[in-house]
């Protein structure tokens, strides 16, 4: 993914095709400064002098309140709100472009002036005015999530240098530095804690509200704040490339990623503009042929109520909107997407297909089952087994090793490893072995037939040549990895299947344990690109590959939507996705389609009540049947409704 440059203002500020926030250049201060009665200000004085130049006609109060006073009542009250919608048709015009919604509303309105309708062409501008409030307000509302990450950017890091904590930009701090963090600070960069433990609120990077509870020589990632004690981190990544960074990038280049449906109705806004603004021509100007009784005045006004109408304002802003929406309601739920696009492209996902280790599993060795001769207790044959795998690296070993023995540990001399069978070694002078069933059975060592049964990997022990006994070492299962096969199945998803590098019999064991479809394990990377390069041929089929290691990174790459478990995941993984789950919970994988179809949802709620109303209002309005004023509500009232429609994606809950 290529690397930007985060710049806070740029993404708080909305882009939109309506007055006041059309281009970079004429962004209103609304995006940063919501709560500043400056933006509101001239609203209140044109929809102020509105209602009071309205009661005055209606009531008749003042009988000087006529002719070229009244009309200065009017221009004062347009001016506020209806200038900067003239300056931005006049921008539009002089770059070439005609036809757009400020040029819509600037016609409309002067020529309900220069028909004598002021109320009218003050009520336009004033609601049109109001409209883009509400946008504003709902675009910061949407932008809450990617602020609150924005805010986490730490601005200093206490590092250590020349026997001293100094405090320099993050930017400038190497891998392999010290860095000290002080309660209720953010962590600075990635790193590992060298301290004994730690408190931190991770809710902005996993969407997780309780604190997560960090052990020394676990990872720690930038962003997160410290809870509890002054802590040290060994830093394990330049900032640039830190967790907060790279989540910052994606967000602002999800923002940019517009989905199949906004591109289509901004390209359908720009046709269909210019045909409005001709059928208005012709229909100020065709009538004087077929109409009798034919009013120059009478058909100019449907024609100016026709164009307020046709202004594509509610498709143009909502859908946006809407997308965005869905993109801020997936950040606060740990969810990111790297594009508008993937929140349509899930929603037609039928097919999930699941790496196992570190996706369903935790990826971590823990001891399940020990099975030992009578004559030793569970703590002599622990001490003997560690202290002929404290002589090894592999995983397995890690994890007999985190078994907790009492005092006197033993000591191994002369261990030599076995290739591909075990170790061997003298404990207490005593010849042990350790390792799998061929071990046992090259040095003549009877095994219990049992243990033919056994799926789970298991390290079996032999002294002095003698079976002493084994221990079966298991991967757990996360804790929400029943609950994510089963809002799979609730949001829609047909088949769930898994593809894994671990053996066979494990694999299938797991995907039992789970209720998954179809399994098969001890898959090399090709292998698996090939399985589901297979499953892309079914006919309809949308696959949704889910995976966090370095060897699912092709089938990332090729799936209709990857996506990476961000925590845990490697890099390359998180880089090929189109969706990161931030805490490593499969669960989020359903709430991500939800999310994605609620979003989609509500997009086709908004188009199809733009159409419907104008379409009904355009007809009512040709017809001489409708008055401006149900032609402000078929523009900015039906876009104020798709705003607060819009806006329910930041409501809804979701777990």
């Amino acid at each position: 993914m290529k690397k930007k440059k985060t710049d806070l203002q740029s993404l708080t500020k909305p882009k939109s095709t309506c007055a006041h926030c059309s281009d970079d250049e004429h962004t209103h201060e609304t995006t940063a400064h919501t709560s500043n009665f400056k933006v509101y200000l001239p609203a209140v004085i044109s929809f102020t002098m509105l209602v009071v130049g309205i009661a005055i006609d209606y009531f008749d109060a003042l009988s000087f309140f006529k002719g070229n006073l009244r009309l200065a009542w009017y221009i004062i009250a347009y001016c506020p709100v209806g200038l900067p919608v003239l300056k931005e048709g006049w921008e539009s015009i002089k770059k070439g472009n005609f036809f757009t919604e400020f040029f819509l509303m600037g016609i409309a309105t002067i020529g309900a002036f220069g028909i004598g309708e002021y109320p009218e062409g003050v009520a336009v501008m004033v609601f049109y005015a109001v409209g883009e409030l509400f946008q504003s307000a709902a675009v910061q509302r949407a932008k809450g999530n990617i602020k609150a990450l924005l805010d986490l950017r730490p601005d200093q890091a206490l590092v250590f240098r020349d026997h001293n904590f100094i405090s320099i930009s993050p930017e400038d701090v190497k891998i392999g530095e010290i860095i000290q963090v002080k309660v209720g600070e953010k962590v600075p960069l990635d790193g590992i804690l060298r301290s004994g433990k730690g408190s931190f609120n991770t809710a902005a990077l996993t969407g997780e509200s309780k604190p997560d509870t960090i052990k020394k020589g676990d990872s720690i990632y930038a962003g997160s704040i410290n809870l509890d004690g002054v802590i040290e981190i060994e830093t394990t990544k330049v900032f640039k490339d830190s967790s907060i960074a790279r989540i910052l990038d994606m967000v602002q280049n999800a923002t940019a990623r517009k989905s199949k449906t906004e591109l289509f109705i901004r390209k359908f806004a720009k046709v269909y503009t210019p045909i409005v603004t001709y059928l208005a021509i012709a229909l100020t100007f065709l009538p004087y042929f077929f109409v009798e009784n034919y009013i120059f005045q009478d058909w100019l006004y449907r024609a100016l109520i026709f164009l307020v109408i046709s202004c594509p304002c509610a498709l143009v802003i909502s859908i946006p909107l809407g997308y965005f929406g869905g993109l801020g309601a997936a950040s606060r739920n740990g969810i990111l997407f790297k594009g508008a696009s993937f929140l349509d492209t899930i929603t037609k996902v039928n097919t999930v297909v699941m790496d196992k280790t570190g996706t369903v599993t935790k990826g971590v060795f823990k001891i399940k089952d020990l099975i030992k001769d009578q004559n030793f207790t569970e703590d002599e044959f622990m001490k003997y087994l560690i202290a002929i795998e404290t002589q090894s690296t592999h995983p397995i070993a890690k994890a007999i090793l985190e078994y907790r023995i009492n005092e006197h540990a033993y000591k191994a001399t002369s261990v030599t490893e076995i290739a591909g069978k075990g170790l061997k070694g003298t404990v207490n002078e005593k010849l042990v072995l350790v390792g799998n069933k061929s071990l046992m059975i090259t040095n003549q060592i009877e095994v219990p037939t049992e243990t033919d049964a056994i799926v789970e990997s298991i390290v079996m022990m032999a002294i002095d040549g003698k079976f002493a006994g084994y221990i079966t070492i298991a991967d757990e299962l996360k804790e929400d990895a029943l609950k994510a096969i089963s809002n799979m199945r609730k949001a829609g998803i047909d088949d769930i299947i898994m593809l894994s590098g671990d053996k066979d019999s494990i694999t299938q064991q797991v995907a039992k344990e789970l209720g998954i479809d179809w399994a098969k394990g001890g898959l090399l990377p090709e292998e698996k690109l090939e399985e589901v390069e297979k499953l892309k041929k079914r006919p309809n089929a949308k696959i949704a590959f889910v995976g966090d290691g370095i060897n699912d990174a092709p089938v990332l790459a090729i799936s209709d939507v990857g996506i990476a478990m961000g925590g845990l995941g490697s890099d390359v993984a998180i880089e090929t996705a189109d969706v990161i789950i931030q805490n490593d919970q499969p669960s989020k994988i359903a709430t991500a389609i939800k999310i994605g179809n609620s979003t989609r949802k509500i997009v086709w709620q908004n188009i199809a009540l733009a159409f419907g109303v104008k379409l009904i209002v355009l007809a009512l309005g040709a017809g001489g049947l409708a008055t401006m004023w149900e032609a402000v509500f078929a523009d900015v009232g039906v876009a104020l409704l798709a705003i607060l429609n819009a806006i329910r994606l930041q409501k809804m809950q979701w777990d």
